[in-house]
Formats: C-alpha cells, sequence, structure tokens
C-alpha cells in the first residue's frame, strides 16, 4: 500500500511566526507525513526572521533576506498556508477554526502560535499619524516610508528592540533620539557598567540617550510633530517608535474559554487545559512565567512535536540560557544572575578606551551569572562553566581572560575547550557537537553551508565567530574561509558591503557611512575617502555633494602632476578630432605661458606638459575661450575615444568610426567611474584605432558594430571580450551606457574593467547588458541621469571661481 487513502489526523497551526514553524519543522522531521497541516498567519507574507527586523529596517538585507520558510517549501511539505487572515474564532465543541475572511477549517489538534503584542503607551497622541510600534514586516514598511536623511525620529524605549530600531533608522540617516524611563538602557540584559559602556558608543554613533525620562504625551496635528517629556521640554519628531515591551497574544485563547492568566496556561507539554490544544512561544506561560528570547521557545518546539506526535521525550523544563546581542555593532553577552546580590562577588574586566567589560558573578567559586560588552569571544566558555556547575577555585586567577594558559592566546582556544553539548547558536539552539558532526557527515565547507544545515548563525549571527572557529578546527588546513579583503584599515567592510549599504541605507554623506558603517578612525585615510566619494557620486547624483578633499590630488587639481611640481594640461579633443582655431588656441596658449613641451599622447590628443600651477586657472580660461573643455587626463573618468578616419575616408572603412566616436565621447565625457575608462572606434576589422585593448571597443562591419569590452594596454595586457553584435547606431550608444554604468554601481573603486571582468566574467555582464533587455534599458537610463549632473567642465568652473584646491587634511591623496 502506498498509503495514499490513509486518512491523517488534522493538525491547524494559528500563527505563521517562528514558534510555530519551528514546531511543524520538528514534527516533520520526527513524523513525516503524520498530520494533514493547515496555517493561518496574520501577516500576509510566508515566515520570516523576525529577529532580523533591524537589519530589513537599516537597509543590510532585503525582506528575501530574512524568510525562513518559502511558499515552495510550504507546498513541498503539503501544507496548506492561508496567508493575510487573522483567526477570530475557535469552535472548540465542533473543532473548527474560523478566520476573519470566512475560512473554516476543522481540527483534530490545535496548535496556539500567537505570539505577542507590542504594549502601547496610554498616552495622549498614541493614535496619532507617525507613532508606530515595531514589531513587523508592515511596521517596518511604514517606518521605511517616512525616514529620510536628516529625518526626526523619537524612539521610546531603551531595551533590545528599542535599540534595534533606532540602530535602523540611524543607518537610515534619521536623527535618532531614544528615550529610556529607567536610569540605564537594557537594564534586563545589562548591569549598570555595561549599560554605561553601550550608551557611551551609542552616542558616539549619532544617537541622543535620554535615561531616567518618562513621556507625557504625543503632541501635533494629526500627524505627530514632537515628543513631550515629563518635564515639559518637547522634542521635534517626525517619527515616533514605541518599543517598551511586549505582552502574550492570548486574547482569542482567553475569548474562547482556555485557562490564560498573563498567557496561555501551558503544562509541561505544552499542552493547554483543553487536551487538543497546545500552545507555544511568547504567547503561552509556564509554571508562572512568560518567555520572550528564542532558546527556550525552541526547547518548547521539541517539547510540543513530541508530544503531537506520541513520540518519547521529557517535558519542557526551562534552563539556563545566554542572551547574546548585537546592537550597533556592539557584542553583547549575559546570562544567569549577573546583577549579583549579597551572597555573590565579582570578577571584573575593563578597558574603557576600547569599550570591553567583562563581569563573572561567582558564589562559592562557581559561576552564577555573566555580563559582557565589546568583546564575546570566551562568553561561550564562560556560559559552558555556569551550566555545569563547574568549581573554578583552580584557575580563578586566569578566569576573566579565558581558556588560555601560558604564552600567546589561542583564538581558537575557548571552542577547542567546550563539550560537545555546548550550545554554539543560542537563537537555534545548536550545540558544537551537531556542528561537529554535520560539517564530518555533509561535507560542509563555509559558514553558509553550516547556515543551511543546522540553522547555526542564521539568525542574529552572533555566534558567527564560534561557527567559523569550529570550521577552522575542523576542517584544518582543508578550511579555505572566502577571502573577503575590507576596504582599509578603517573598517573591516569589503568594499561590495559598503556599497550595499550606501545605497539599502540612503547613507548619502562622507560622515553619514562612517557613522552608520562604525569607521575604526573618525576621518578616514587616503585608501577609503575618494572611494566612499566616488560610491557616493555614483548611488546619488543630484543629491550627494562631490567632496573635493577626498580626491586624489591631480583631480583636486584638474591637472596630473608632473615629478618637478608642475602640471600637465590636456584639452578634450572630440574623437581625436581638432580645428585650426583649436590648434591656434593651444600654440597661443604655449606661447603666452612658456611651456616647455607639448606633446601628441596615444589617445589622439595634445598634451602641453610643464605647467606651472599659478598659471592653471589662466591657460584653463584661454583655452575655454576657444571652446576646448577638461579632457579629464588626470580622472577616475571617460578619458578618451581613439578613432579612425572610417568610410568617410578611408578606403577600406565600412562605418563612420569617427562620427561614432564623437557620439560616444559626447554622451559620456564627464562620468566618474571607478578608474580610468577609455574607449576606441574602428572604421573596419583592420583596426587601426586599437579598439581590442580599451575599456569598451567598436569595430564596424559590414552588417552594423561589434562591441568589445574588458580590453587594457597597460603593464597587463588584455584583449577585449566580444560582448555582442549590433547594427544601429542607436544600439551602440544605448550598449555602451548600459556598460559603463553596470562597471560604475558594481565595480570595486581603482578597479580596472579588465580584472572586474574576469573577476564577475563576461557571462555575467552579457546577462546584464545583452539578455536582460529592460535591465539594459535601465543602466542606460540611470547613466543618462547621472550625465545631466555631471556633464560641466571643471576647467570653466575653476577658472571663474576659487584658486585650486590645497593639499587637504588627509594629505597622502597623492
Amino acid at each position: 500500500m502506498d498509503g495514499s487513502n490513509i486518512v491523517r489526523p488534522r493538525l491547524v497551526v494559528i500563527g505563521n511566526g517562528m514558534a510555530g514553524m519551528r514546531t511543524v519543522e520538528d514534527i516533520l522531521a520526527i513524523a513525516p507525513g503524520y498530520f494533514d497541516i493547515t496555517v493561518f498567519g496574520g501577516e500576509p507574507q510566508p515566515n520570516y526572521d523576525r529577529i532580523m527586523l533591524s537589519p530589513l529596517l537599516a537597509g543590510g538585507k532585503s525582506f528575501a533576506d530574512i524568510v525562513l520558510n518559502d511558499y515552495d517549501w510550504y507546498k513541498s511539505n503539503n501544507i496548506r498556508l492561508i496567508a493575510g487572515e487573522h483567526v477570530d474564532w475557535i469552535d472548540r465543541k465542533q473543532r473548527v477554526v474560523r478566520g476573519a475572511k470566512g475560512s473554516e477549517v476543522p481540527y483534530d489538534m490545535l496548535l496556539l502560535a500567537t505570539g505577542s503584542n507590542p504594549f502601547v503607551l496610554p498616552i495622549p497622541g498614541a493614535d496619532k499619524a507617525g507613532v508606530l510600534t515595531f514589531r513587523t514586516v508592515a511596521d517596518v514598511e511604514d517606518m521605511l516610508a517616512v525616514v529620510r536623511q536628516g529625518t526626526r525620529a523619537v524612539v521610546i524605549g531603551g531595551g533590545l528592540l528599542g535599540l534595534e530600531a533606532a540602530h535602523g533608522l540611524n543607518l537610515r540617516g534619521a536623527d535618532v533620539t531614544v528615550i529610556h524611563l529607567m536610569p540605564t538602557l537594557m537594564e534586563r540584559q545589562l548591569d549598570p557598567s555595561a549599560a554605561h559602556l553601550l550608551e557611551f558608543a551609542l552616542s558616539k554613533r549619532g544617537m541622543t540617550i535620554l535615561t531616567a525620562t518618562e513621556t507625557a504625551a504625543f503632541e501635533g496635528d494629526e500627524r505627530v510633530s514632537a515628543v513631550r517629556l515629563k518635564d515639559g521640554t518637547a522634542i521635534p519628531a517626525d517619527l515616533v517608535v514605541m518599543a517598551v515591551g511586549i505582552r502574550p497574544n492570548a486574547g482569542l485563547a482567553r475569548a474562547v474559554g482556555i485557562e490564560c492568566n498573563r498567557g496561555v496556561l501551558v503544562d509541561d507539554w505544552m499542552r493547554t487545559s483543553d487536551p487538543a490544544i497546545f500552545a507555544i512561544g511568547e504567547c503561552v506561560e509556564h509554571n508562572g512565567q512568560v518567555f520572550g528570547l528564542v532558546a527556550p521557545i525552541w526547547e518548547m518546539a521539541k517539547v510540543a512535536a513530541r508530544a503531537m506526535t506520541n513520540a518519547p521525550g521529557a517535558g519542557f523544563t526551562p534552563v539556563a540560557s545566554v542572551t547574546r546581542l548585537k546592537v550597533s555593532g556592539v557584542d553583547m553577552v549575559s546570562a544567569g544572575a549577573f546583577m549579583g546580590d549579597a551572597t555573590t562577588d565579582d570578577i571584573v574586566l575593563r578597558d574603557a578606551a576600547r569599550g570591553i567589560y567583562k563581569r563573572l558573578v561567582l558564589r562559592e567559586n562557581r559561576i552564577v551569572g555573566m555580563v559582557c560588552i565589546g568583546d564575546a569571544r570566551d562568553a561561550a566558555w564562560h556560559f559552558q562553566l555556569m551550566k555545569d556547575e563547574a568549581d573554578i577555585e583552580a584557575f580563578r586567577d586566569s578566569l576573566i581572560f579565558g581558556p588560555v594558559g601560558d604564552g600567546p592566546a589561542d583564538p581558537d582556544a575557548a571552542v577547542l575547550a567546550m563539550p560537545d553539548n555546548a550550545e554554539i547558536c543560542g537563537c537555534n539552539g545548536v550545540c558544537k557537537g551537531k556542528i561537529v558532526a554535520s560539517i564530518g557527515e555533509f561535507g560542509l565547507a563555509t559558514i553558509e553551508d553550516v547556515r543551511a544545515k543546522t540553522k547555526a548563525s542564521s539568525s542574529c549571527g552572533s555566534c558567527t565567530g564560534l561557527v567559523e572557529a569550529l570550521l577552522r578546527t575542523t576542517l584544518g588546513e582543508s578550511y579555505a574561509p572566502a577571502a573577503v579583503k575590507p576596504m582599509c584599515k578603517c573598517t573591516d567592510l569589503p568594499h561590495d558591503e559598503v556599497r550595499r549599504r550606501i545605497v539599502g541605507g540612503a547613507l548619502k554623506s562622507i560622515a553619514a557611512v562612517m557613522q552608520a558603517l562604525e569607521w575604526h578612525t573618525p576621518d578616514g585615510c587616503a585608501s577609503c575617502r575618494p572611494a566612499l566619494n566616488y560610491y557616493l557620486i555614483c548611488a546619488w547624483p543630484g543629491e550627494y555633494v562631490d567632496d573635493q578633499q577626498s580626491r586624489f590630488v591631480n583631480e583636486r587639481m584638474h591637472a596630473n602632476i608632473q615629478k618637478d611640481g608642475t602640471y600637465s594640461v590636456v584639452p578634450r579633443m572630440w574623437g581625436g578630432l581638432t580645428s585650426s582655431r583649436e590648434l591656434r588656441a593651444i600654440a597661443d596658449v604655449v606661447d603666452k605661458y612658456s611651456i616647455p613641451e607639448v606633446k601628441i599622447t596615444g589617445g589622439q590628443r595634445i598634451d602641453m606638459l610643464g605647467v606651472k600651477r599659478e598659471d592653471l586657472t589662466a591657460v584653463w580660461r584661454d583655452l575655454n575661450a576657444a571652446g576646448l573643455v577638461s579632457g579629464h587626463a588626470y580622472g577616475k573618468a571617460l578619458r578618451t575615444v581613439k578613432t579612425c578616419v572610417g568610410s568617410e575616408w578611408c578606403r577600406f572603412g565600412t562605418q563612420n568610426s569617427t562620427a561614432m566616436g564623437v557620439a560616444l565621447e559626447r554622451m559620456s565625457w564627464g562620468s566618474w567611474s571607478p578608474h580610468k575608462f577609455k574607449m576606441a572606434v574602428s572604421g573596419c576589422p583592420r583596426n587601426c584605432a586599437e579598439a581590442t585593448i580599451k575599456d569598451f571597443g567598436v569595430i564596424a562591419t559590414e552588417a552594423g558594430w561589434d562591441l568589445l569590452v574588458g580590453g587594457n594596454g597597460g603593464i597587463k595586457l588584455r584583449g577585449t571580450d566580444l560582448l555582442c553584435k549590433v547594427t544601429t547606431d542607436a544600439e551602440v550608444i544605448e550598449y555602451c551606457a548600459a556598460f559603463m554604468q553596470v562597471y560604475r554601481e558594481e565595480a570595486r573603486y581603482l578597479e580596472r574593467t579588465a580584472p572586474w571582468i574576469e573577476r564577475v566574467g563576461i557571462d555575467y555582464v552579457r546577462q546584464r547588458v545583452v539578455e536582460d533587455h529592460d535591465g539594459r534599458r535601465a543602466l542606460a537610463a540611470r547613466f543618462h541621469h547621472a550625465q545631466t549632473f555631471a556633464q560641466f567642465d571643471p576647467w570653466a568652473q575653476q577658472s571663474t571661481g576659487p584658486e585650486p584646491a590645497q593639499y587637504s587634511h588627509v594629505a597622502e591623496l597623492v
């Protein structure tokens, strides 16, 4: 028998959140096919990671990144998902669940996973537009509809949820004030010393923190405009986020007669007062305790799954759990009786200059509580000692420094010393032994592999370092971590991540980037400032104001500095064409300012070498008078478009290459890019313009044009790759603009097109520029939009304005 006619018991789950779906996952693992499952979800989305709402708000993740189980998962597991419909009644006698939109689903067994509701302060104005909570994706979407650079945001509540909201809004460029009723932040997780360090760290990131402060009202007409405090102070606000706590969502259970107190009352097997109904997560109360952290809720899920499928196993017993947090980039861990009392003593390590604080609370030479901030590398080891109630008297003197002996500290020593049952990922309840066994059994080699197979490090990410240590110690020399090189010494983030966060976080100034991304040095350095300046120009054309002091000296002076301190001036000659008027103007300038040398460049232009700095503005002014503009020979920008004479003069020419070169140069001049950018157009396959060693090359054929990309004639010679063949002049322009834009948006600063294409692959470039027709047009449109703000002549601007800027405080930008 194939079992297809077997009638399975019907399980209905009310709540499509993390707790309910974790229970379903455990049921599927224990007894696949045991139930016919229907899930009601009040939100219209599939199951997502609520812990990741802060990165979603900050722009560090998209919604797709935080989905835990997508629609295909429900389908592949034969689960009926009724999304976007709240349940408003349970007929316990008939065993039927009724949804607010008319759905009726019978059940044999029911699981309540209704979570919690955010607490809303009962004060005047709480119902005004712009006063929001922070609990769902919809809340994040409401915030994003309001927040812009400079938006005045007030967050009520200095607990974990409030600080996550404040951090996300801060990264979006908002001017954030946090109001907290208690004397210190996160008083449930941190002692006063750790809380003060956290407050200092958040203040350095530009947030205003007001503790021991009480909110009286929200002012404004229909929309909030200010928060008034009990002392009469009014804080201007365009947006208010209330994050002052949560309450178990037990209203439905209470309405249908299930026994409740603060939450839905459950026994050790998560069964309610109705034997057919179980409950789990933030909505429940067990032995007088309610729960808001994921670690005990995951244990509930295992217990409930076993009980509902009649599998053997012990009931739910809350055990000591560690709270691992990361707020605004600051690592924090707390566990147990971290506040201490008259029966305990402390071991404390404090390094305020580095933002590090560790406190171990001891009773009779056993750890009973712990808190640390800024450095959580040894927290797992300390927590395991606490769980094991280990006697630490023999190594008490070195306990605070972690599991290291004499000599240099081994960064993997802590994880090596941990037993297999030591918890690595508190969010998902994954122990060391499971991770190590999975690495060996499934051949896991990367963090992503471990996340996919075990869920460790897949939620808040604070245990990523421990998982990496397990990979290193388990795989040994065969471990090959992904090479992610930071931009510079000022940050731990690579170029690609910085670019992504600039766009996702709507960061529109260098100061905003350095604040939001927690730069190690307040002013940056000669490596990161030019890169950030370019990334911001590319991301926000017309909005970001170019910071000349963050440019290399040649770009600040609009001329190439030479080894004797003089400058090289190169006017633009469109497609290599010139005229007698332009030549006379150049000759006159050479004579007038005693310029010692004039040279024809490889890009078909004239270079005037040896111009004195004090003569630059006058030279530019005289050249402008003849219609000559800067050739950007000094810039990370379009340099030149080299052409041959083509079909207009050459007997072998098949297309008008000169006209095409001029059109390309007129279209693209002034565009800043990650590195210098050169083009060439040849009128026939003889390729006199050397198009096959240019960043973008065009070769005329009888049928139209061959488009080539990624060439380099420099130290490392690289021939171009064929991008595609086109037939019309308009297509050449469109494909060129699209190619330049995808290079501008995705290459790293100081990366030429040749190494960029070698890194991403020509197939990827073809897919973006050739195969994706709508994407190509969008890229070209973004390029042309940026050009409306880029095509001005810096020589004309400088010759009529102030003198060229002197060296900035980042004096090594040469």
